[in-house]
């Protein structure tokens, strides 16, 4: 017998986003070896700007080989290290989340508490925050991992703040309103809202508003407000990137109980492309968080050798400078790329100035208004155009039609190959003859699945939103 967390079936991985990935791990494209296989469009990793970190690398080989000044501190970084980190990483990490917010925002590195990637990090804060049975609010549409990470092992439920197209899903002070009284209806304790800024799957950046909205809701409803700016270093178009913090300070509100509710999660994922590095933290000016946050990363700590390679990295003012300022150049160029693909295809996005990804439009080739239409599409993209994207369901939009493509993670070349593959597909679609599909029988039958598990929690938390 196992333990009920072990047998149930509540990690949040019965989605297409996760489902999609893994059918593509069985037939990945290669340009020379598998250019028939599929395109990996669903995963936000940024692979465009890895070549500056390399040259830095090659530049620097006293970092990467465990020396300072010649010598070796490889004993020094191998023995013992307590969960507070190194002082120095630390250090180097709060100077460069102040450049990324224009030193608009300054940090104390005593009140950072690092993870071992943002997964950890966001799971601890909530860990601090709520119990079991109590609720955080989430503006949708959201990541799909959260459902994994928020909610499986802390036992917090998660109740979603529902966001509208027509407004090109801004948060909305009804929309926190209605999600809250939602909560207090099923009995749920609501212990705080928790925000991506700027958003994954919208590559947008919160508004002066929105976040003025959050903290207002915040205050009034004695909450916290968790923000996970990890693509905040990924804004590659106006209008810039506000944090939370700043937002506060604006307000002038640093001695008032609200400074002590405000909690960033952030990580060297995203515009560094460091996902492998495993490096995260959380952020909190209340002294009771940040010590039991710094007691619980020691189940999810970030090696000493890592943490020393990267303080070197980040201390290199020149390369950070041209490292950030070239990558945003890259990604800007790339989703619009995309975008501009896109278009010829029939195909709109949602306007957008940051991230990995675009929010794509794709209800017109809907057969039908519902999320049966939508997994129909996705495995006929999957299918036939064999490229992996991830449908709206996945990230709980309550408006079918609804994709997340990814831009950065590929090569020029490649993201051409898919341009060209959408835009066969969607003639295809709209010819009279129709697609045929010749799709592999796991993909068929996840249909079927994920229809049954996945759209139908999204239906049932919808109530009877699912066609409109």
């Amino acid at each position: 017998m196992l333990s009920s967390k072990a047998s149930s079936n509540s990690h949040g991985q019965d989605s297409a986003y996760f489902h999609g990935c893994q059918v593509y791990d069985k037939n990945p494209f290669h340009e020379v070896e598998n250019p028939t296989g599929i395109i990996q469009m669903g995963l936000a990793e940024n692979q465009l700007s890895l070549d500056l970190v390399e040259s830095w690398l090659r530049k620097n080989p006293d970092a990467m080989g465990l020396e300072k000044d010649g010598e070796s501190v490889f004993r020094e970084l191998a023995l013992f290290q307590d969960y507070h980190g190194l002082p120095a990483f630390k250090n180097e990490l709060v100077d460069y989340m102040s450049k990324i917010r224009g030193n608009k925002v300054k940090f104390d590195p005593n009140n950072l508490v690092l993870a071992a990637g943002s997964t950890s990090a966001n799971e601890t804060i909530i860990f601090c925050l709520a119990d079991p049975g109590e609720a955080i609010l989430l503006p949708t549409p959201y990541y799909a991992g959260f459902d994994r990470d928020l909610k499986w092992r802390t036992g917090v439920e998660i109740v979603p703040v529902h966001c509208s197209s027509s407004d090109g899903f801004r948060i909305t002070m009804f929309a926190l309103e209605d999600a809250y009284q939602r909560a207090q209806n099923l009995n749920l304790n609501v212990k705080g809202v928790f925000i991506t800024n700027p958003s994954n799957p919208l590559g947008t950046t919160m508004t002066k508003d929105e976040l003025n909205h959050l903290i207002t809701f915040a205050m009034d409803k004695h909450i916290h407000v968790i923000s996970d700016e990890i693509f905040s270093g990924t804004v590659f178009d106006s209008p810039g990137f506000i944090s939370i913090i700043e937002a506060a300070m604006d307000r002038s509100l640093e001695n008032t109980d609200i400074w002590s509710n405000i909690h960033i999660v952030y990580s060297l994922s995203k515009e560094l492309g460091l996902p492998g590095f495993r490096v995260g933290m959380i952020y909190s000016n209340n002294e009771m968080v940040v010590s039991a946050a710094t007691k619980m990363s020691s189940f999810g700590l970030v090696s000493s050798q890592t943490q020393y390679l990267l303080s070197n990295m980040l201390a290199d003012k020149k390369f950070t400078s041209k490292c950030m300022k070239e990558n945003q150049k890259r990604l800007k160029k790339r989703k619009k790329m995309l975008v501009s693909g896109l278009k010829k295809s029939g195909i709109e996005c949602l306007k957008s100035n940051a991230g990995l990804f675009s929010w794509v439009d794709m209800r017109h080739l809907l057969y039908s208004n519902t999320f049966e239409a939508e997994t129909k599409l996705w495995e006929e993209i999957m299918c036939d155009a064999r490229l992996n994207i991830s449908p709206g369901s996945s990230f709980h939009c309550r408006e079918p039609g609804w994709f997340r493509i990814c831009f950065a993670n590929m090569s020029r070349g490649t993201l051409q190959v898919a341009m060209r593959r959408i835009k066969d597909f969607v003639e295809r679609s709209s010819s009279s003859s129709g697609i045929k599909m010749s799709c592999p029988q796991n993909v068929s039958s996840l249909s079927k699945k994920l229809l049954s598990n996945w759209v139908c929690k999204l239906s049932s938390a919808n109530g009877d939103e699912q066609e409109r």
